[in-house]
C-alpha cells in the first residue's frame, strides 16, 4: 500500500514518525512523508526506507500554525502543498500525524476521497493550555483551545482510523465520543530494541559521575514537566547523600527559572545542566544514574501520556521515581519499577529518593523489573504491532 505521513514540521528529527514509517516499510508498504523545510534541506530523499518529499515553509507559516483555527490563512497555504504532495506520490491512504495540519489535509482530501488515519500524538488541545504565549496577550485572546478541541473532534468523526498513545487518553477519548470508538487503535510511544541492544558507551560521562549518587532527568525542561520539586529537595538532600548530583539533560525557554532557583538556593555544586544532548548519548547518562526521574505536573494531557524517557530508563535497568501523573503511575505500579511521588511535593520526592538511596536491594530489584518489561513486553518492535494490523485491514 502507498501511505501517505503528513507531518507539519521537519524531518528527521521525529522519533514516533520515524518508528512508524520504519516499521510500515519493513512491512512491505510504500512509505511517502510530506514534511516542511526551512533551510537548504533536500526537497526529496530516502531516509531508511521512508520517501521523504519536503515542502518550502517560513517563518510567517509557522507563526499562522498556532492560528490555524482561529484564521484560515495556515490551512490554505497548507491545502495547495498537500495537493501537490498527493499528485505526486499517487497515494492510497493518509496517515496525519496531530490535527494542526489536519484539516487541510481533510480540505485537500474532497477532491481525492483517500482513507484518512489521524494519528494524535498528544491531547494537544490540553497542551496548548500550557504554553506560555497562551497565558498572556494577545495569544490569551486569539488562540482557543475549546475551538481546537471541538476540531480534534471533528476530525475524528471524519477520520477512518484514530491512533492514540495511551490507554488513558483512549478512555478519555471514548468517554467523550462513545460512537467512535471502534476506530481508536493505541500505539504507544515505546523505544526500539536498538536504544538498548546497539549503542557506544561515551566513557567521558560515565567517568565523570563514577563517584556520584546521580538523579537523572531527561528530555524537555519545561517548567511543567516538575524539575522545580526535584531542584527544591536538593537542598534536604545533599546533607543526607553527600555524593548527589543531580543532572538534567534537556533545554526549554524556561530554563532561566530553573537555573535561577538553583542559584537562589546555593546548590550549584549539586546540579548540573548538561543542556540538550545528542541521543546517543542517552544511554551513558542512564548508566551512570542511580535514580531516573519524571516528575510531572498533573493536568490532562500528562494524565494520557507517557513520557518516552521513562522506557529509555527502564530499558537499562534504572529503577524509577515518577510524580502521580496517572498514565506513569499506573505504569510503574503495574510493572512494580518504581516508586511514585505526589505531584509538587517536594517533601514526598524526597522522602522516596531517599529510601532508593538507602536500599540498594530494591533499587536492583525494581530496575530488572523495569528491564524485563520493556525487553520482553513493551519494546516498539511489541507495540507496533497494532499500528500493522490496523493498515493490513484498512482497505477491507
Amino acid at each position: 500500500m502507498k501511505i501517505g505521513m503528513i507531518l507539519d514540521a521537519p524531518f528527521p528529527p521525529d522519533p514516533r514518525v520515524e518508528n512508524e514509517a520504519v516499521s510500515l516499510v519493513n512491512a512491505g508498504h510504500e512509505v511517502f512523508l510530506f514534511c516542511l523545510k526551512y533551510a537548504d534541506e533536500k526537497s526529496s530523499e530516502i531516509i531508511n526506507g521512508i520517501q521523504v518529499k519536503r515542502y518550502v515553509s517560513n517563518k510567517l507559516e509557522y507563526k499562522l500554525s498556532a492560528l490555524a483555527y482561529t484564521v484560515p490563512f495556515y490551512t490554505f497555504l497548507m491545502t495547495r502543498k498537500i495537493h501537490q504532495f498527493i499528485k505526486e506520490t499517487n497515494i492510497e491512504v493518509l496517515h496525519i500525524h496531530d490535527i494542526r495540519i489536519a484539516q487541510a489535509v481533510l480540505n485537500t482530501n474532497k477532491k481525492y476521497n483517500i482513507p484518512v488515519v489521524l494519528d494524535l500524538h498528544d491531547n494537544m488541545p490540553e497542551v496548548m493550555k500550557l504554553y506560555p504565549h497562551l497565558q498572556k496577550f494577545p495569544g490569551k485572546y486569539i488562540i482557543s483551545p475549546k475551538k481546537w478541541k471541538q476540531k480534534e473532534e471533528e476530525f475524528i468523526y471524519k477520520a477512518d482510523k484514530v491512533i492514540s498513545v495511551s490507554p488513558e487518553f483512549i478512555e478519555t477519548l471514548a468517554t467523550r465520543l462513545p460512537s467512535e470508538k471502534e476506530k481508536f487503535v493505541l500505539v504507544p510511544n515505546t523505544i526500539r530494541t536498538s536504544f538498548f541492544e546497539n549503542y557506544t558507551v561515551e566513557n567521558s560521562i560515565i567517568e565523570k559521575y563514577k563517584n556520584k549518587f546521580v538523579v537523572l532527568y531527561l528530555g524537555d525542561t519545561h517548567v511543567r514537566r516538575g524539575l522545580q520539586t526535584a531542584i527544591s529537595s536538593v537542598v534536604s538532600l545533599k546533607d543526607k547523600i553527600p555524593n548527589l548530583k543531580l543532572v538534567i539533560v534537556g533545554k526549554n525557554t524556561t530554563d532561566t527559572i530553573l537555573k535561577e532557583q538553583v542559584k537562589d538556593l546555593e546548590i550549584q555544586d549539586f546540579v548540573d545542566f548538561e543542556g540538550w544532548q545528542n541521543v546517543s548519548l542517552f544511554q551513558s547518562y542512564i548508566l551512570s544514574s542511580a535514580v531516573c526521574i519524571s516528575p510531572l505536573h498533573r493536568n490532562l494531557q500528562h494524565d494520557v501520556a507517557y513520557a518516552n524517557k521513562i522506557f529509555q530508563y527502564m530499558s537499562l535497568a534504572k529503577p524509577l521515581l515518577v510524580s502521580d501523573a496517572i498514565a506513569q503511575k499506573r505504569l510503574v505500579e503495574k510493572t512494580n519499577s518504581g516508586l511514585v511521588h505526589q505531584e509538587k511535593n517536594v517533601s514526598d520526592f524526597t522522602t522516596k529518593i531517599l529510601r532508593l538511596y538507602k536500599d540498594d536491594v530494591l533499587r536492583t530489584q525494581l530496575g530488572e523489573n523495569g528491564k524485563n518489561f520493556v525487553r520482553n513486553e513493551f519494546s516498539w518492535e511489541q507495540t507496533s504491532k497494532k499500528l500493522l494490523h490496523l493498515y493490513d485491514n484498512l482497505l477491507n
